[in-house]
């Protein structure tokens, strides 16, 4: 997942692999339409084939890289067109969540946002993008850990992935939107915190709405409309 550690793996399992090539894709290490090999994957994180063959059917199942016949394998591209895709999915899937994270009675794992807040407060305040975004991955999963929904969580496992590419991007360019971010996160973590499930489900929905339509033109100048 996003929090785990780049290192070279002295046990080669194929999921910690594709966490790892995961956060590389994620943070823009690994380029869009990045070709990539077995033999030079293997070589980076100093492990045989066999786990890499593996995690590399690992990403292209959650749409991070791409497989074509006899061409070989590419990170997947980042294009307006897939951008509105994944966020007009997410919208109200995302929203769901909430309303059930909200409606959880959960009290004592509910109050673990006051500590999340905090912390990106402290990030937007740093100009930090990257520890902002970490942040926000956390609070993302605290909500879908309250809501204990596996179907919904499953069905946004994938999906999330990709869309973690465009907001980490959006939080690194434009300052706006982590701010505009944090504002909204500040109410939405209110309205679960206090059990509001109604309220939850709109301001999340809004505010993928908010930075989906804010970041359009940005994804369109950066990769193209696809």
């Amino acid at each position: 997942m996003i929090l785990a550690r780049i290192q070279k793996l002295s046990v080669a399992i194929p999921e910690n692999l594709a966490e790892m090539l995961e956060e590389e894709i994620i943070f823009g290490r690994l380029k869009s339409l990045e070709r990539l090999t077995e033999e030079t994957v293997a070589a980076r994180y100093g492990v045989s084939r066999s786990p890499v063959r593996e995690a590399l059917r690992l990403l292209e199942r959650d749409g991070l890289v791409m497989r074509e016949a006899r061409r070989g394998i590419w990170v997947s591209p980042m294009t307006q067109r897939d951008f509105d895709e994944v966020y007009t999915c997410r919208i109200e899937l995302e929203g769901l969540v909430a309303k059930q994270a909200a409606e959880s009675a959960d009290i004592e794992k509910k109050a673990e946002f006051k500590n999340l807040l905090s912390e990106l407060k402290q990030a937007q305040a740093r100009n930090d993008a990257r520890q902002f975004f970490i942040v926000d991955v956390r609070g993302s999963l605290l909500t879908y850990t309250l809501a204990g929904n596996k179907t919904l969580t499953r069905l946004l496992g994938g999906l999330e992935k990709q869309a973690l590419r465009y907001r980490y991007h959006a939080y690194e360019q434009d300052p706006k939107i982590i701010q505009l971010s944090l504002d909204d996160t500040a109410r939405i973590y209110d309205a679960i915190t206090a059990g509001d499930g109604e309220s939850a489900k709109a301001m999340t929905e809004n505010l993928i709405r908010e930075i989906w339509q804010s970041m359009r033109a940005g994804i369109r100048d950066a990769f193209g409309e696809g």
